[in-house]
């Protein structure tokens, strides 16, 4: 089942839509993040971009859990084009809604699943090659910005998930490790400590065992890899 967050609150967020506005040819946008079964809007443009993003939490169907599942963009570029055979009871629920084309990004940053980009058009049409460009910066951007806050808001006093306190050889394997994600992402060294401290909490692990992980080949935080099927 999943879970929404009972304690939702924009305040924070509230900008983070904005720019897919102004740089794209859309018509509203929502942000949420996810989290295992617990799923949390933090921003939407409008009533509208609102309603599709809560539909979609109801139903348990729609292009924003394949974006997840998938780790890829879900394109719906005209409603009223038989799409919602994947999706029916939200394809039904859409067509009585201004909305005429939808477009979801999911938010991944190398290893880690943050939540998804859900934008929506109230006219037909595909996104050109350009746009989905700019899509594609505008969520690598928002996915680190909502990585740094999500780690400033929950710190790791004891330094059991995320955290760098430890032995001296648990130092050692992070500094290792810390060197092997930069060069995978091409981050810098604080960029790329920040990926294993995100990649920890979110699956609620030691950074001295994710770390492990790294040097031993089992996780790899090269760009937005595909989930394996």
């Amino acid at each position: 089942m999943v879970e929404r967050s009972a304690n939702t609150s924009q305040s924070d967020h509230v900008n983070l839509c904005a720019p897919y506005l102004v740089k794209l040819p859309v018509t509203g946008a929502a942000i949420s993040l996810s989290s295992g079964s617990q799923q949390e809007t933090i921003c939407c443009s409008d009533p509208v971009a609102g309603k599709l993003d809560e539909l979609q939490f109801e139903l348990g169907e729609g292009p924003r859990w394949d974006a997840l599942a998938s780790r890829l963009p879900v394109l719906v570029p005209d409603t009223a084009d038989g799409w919602h055979t994947r999706w029916p009871v939200f394809g039904n629920a859409v067509r009585a809604t201004e909305v005429r084309a939808m477009f979801v990004f999911p938010l991944v940053l190398g290893a880690i699943d943050i939540g998804v980009v859900e934008l929506y058009r109230t006219r037909p049409g595909a996104l050109s090659g350009a746009s989905q460009a700019v899509a594609s910066n505008l969520t690598e951007t928002t996915s680190w910005t909502l990585l740094r806050r999500i780690l400033a808001q929950e710190p790791d006093h004891d330094g059991s998930f995320g955290g760098t306190e430890g032995s001296s050889l648990s130092r050692r394997e992070i500094h290792q490790a810390t060197g092997m994600v930069l060069a995978q992402a091409n981050v810098s060294a604080t960029d790329a400590l920040l990926l294993l401290r995100g990649y920890a909490f979110s699956e609620s692990r030691p950074l001295k065992d994710v770390a492990a992980d790294v040097i031993e080949r089992r996780l790899d935080f090269k760009p937005n890899p595909q989930r394996a099927e």
